[in-house]
């Protein structure tokens, strides 16, 4: 018994590390986007440069713009999604923590 309940905090342990990493990833892609939203603002042509691939296109602003706002509330509901997550692991993390404290 006390070997599976140790197994299962070890496999939530591992969960929680790989929710985190995914949850710090999306944040750093979420801060790169509110980088370039921001240099978008500062630009004055009406059309920029995109990186597509290994090239860059000529797109409208507007577009870049709206593709990167729409990436944003993409990646921040990911975010909450992996935020929910984590907080039922941890939870769960706790609940085993007392059954060994208490056992």
């Amino acid at each position: 018994m006390e070997e599976n309940i140790a197994k299962e905090y070890e496999t939530l342990q591992q969960q929680l590390r790989s929710i985190l990493i995914q949850k710090e990833a999306l944040q750093i892609q979420i801060a790169e986007i509110e980088n370039a939203l921001e240099e978008i603002k500062n630009v004055k042509d009406e059309e920029i440069y995109k990186v597509v691939g290994s090239i860059m296109v000529k797109k409208k602003k507007e577009e870049v713009q709206k593709e990167l706002e729409e990436n944003k509330e993409d990646f921040e509901l990911r975010v909450k999604s992996l935020e929910n997550v984590e907080k039922n692991l941890i939870e769960r993390i706790k609940k085993i923590e007392e059954k060994i404290k208490g056992g």
